[in-house]
């Protein structure tokens, strides 16, 4: 692993125990694990997730090697980014899914890290002229925020494109990482921007990305939201709980054995979940941040 700032390392110390909001309930509905069937239902958008890794030269010309063959019938409709100042993303429309797909590029945990310890960590309000009508109480990462502002004008025109060409109105964000905090965020605001779209959200190895208020907003969505953790990985973690930071619900788990289980509530403190498994950074492995998930390992 490499050195990490005592910064990071602060905020994954506390044990869950200590950092969990008081507010925060959880349901009685038991931990489950998935079916072989749920679990490969996943597997497309395991494949666009990692497709999102890929520049956009090839996401538009969708040839971006085994990522692109595992959806060979995925029809692009625009991709941007430059991998470095702003993550690569593309959209397009998936046939057999009979969805719109937005994916956006993730990172390494030695790159997220530094973004996860930035001076501005405590949430802010997210951007009014972007989330119209948003209450100032729900507040997300700034980084995260940023990065996520930098193509979403370009998502929305392309997501529109793609649906009134497809007549579809359901919409599927994916992304890993930093990706997928990208994509929960694009969630609010698609959801925001086509009130009337069907939208869900398939996230892996998800940081935590808002505040109490956004993780219940984004419970209250009516969308299907979830995020796949992968075994030891540290990332979902990360921004601690005790600075205010709050995953909405919909995890999934997936433990040493490479059981999936579902995890009710927000940041479900099981053993079986990711908060009472990985107690901090100390006791993750980073190399499980990028998979395998049911065999596919994240990147291009």
């Amino acid at each position: 692993m490499p050195l990490l700032t005592f910064a990071v390392a602060l905020l994954a110390l506390l044990p869950a125990s200590q950092a969990l909001p008081a507010s925060i309930h959880y349901p009685r509905a038991s931990i489950s694990a998935l079916s072989t069937t749920q679990i490969s239902s996943f597997k497309p958008y395991t494949f666009y997730a990692s497709a999102g890794y890929c520049n956009a030269a090839k996401t538009l010309a969708w040839n971006c090697g085994a990522n692109c063959q595992a959806n060979p019938s995925f029809v692009p409709t625009a991709s941007g980014g430059d991998g470095d100042t702003s993550q690569f993303w593309f959209v397009g429309y998936d046939p057999t899914l009979d969805t719109v797909i937005v994916s956006h590029q993730g990172t390494h945990p030695e790159a997220i890290l530094p973004l996860i310890e930035d001076a501005d960590i405590v949430p802010e309000n997210l951007d009014s002229s972007l989330f119209p009508g948003i209450s100032s109480s729900l507040k997300a990462h700034s980084g995260f925020a940023d990065a996520q502002a930098k193509s979403a004008t370009q998502v929305l025109a392309a997501v529109n494109t793609t649906m009134l060409k497809h007549s579809t109105n359901k919409i599927t964000l994916v992304g890993h990482s930093l990706g997928a905090a990208i994509s929960l965020l694009d969630t609010v605001y698609l959801h925001l921007q086509l009130p009337s779209a069907a939208l869900s959200f398939v996230g892996y190895g998800l940081p935590r990305v808002g505040n109490q208020a956004f993780a219940d907003y984004v419970d209250a969505l009516g969308a299907s939201v979830t995020h796949i953790n992968n075994k030891e990985d540290f990332i979902p973690i990360l921004p601690g709980m005790f600075l205010g930071f709050v995953h909405p619900a919909g995890e999934v788990h997936i433990t040493d054995a490479n059981a999936w289980d579902a995890c009710p509530g927000q940041d479900n403190p099981s053993t079986q979940c990711t908060v009472g498994d990985v107690k901090s950074i100390f006791s993750g492995e980073e190399a499980d941040h990028d998979g395998p998930y049911d065999g596919v390992e994240i990147g291009c």
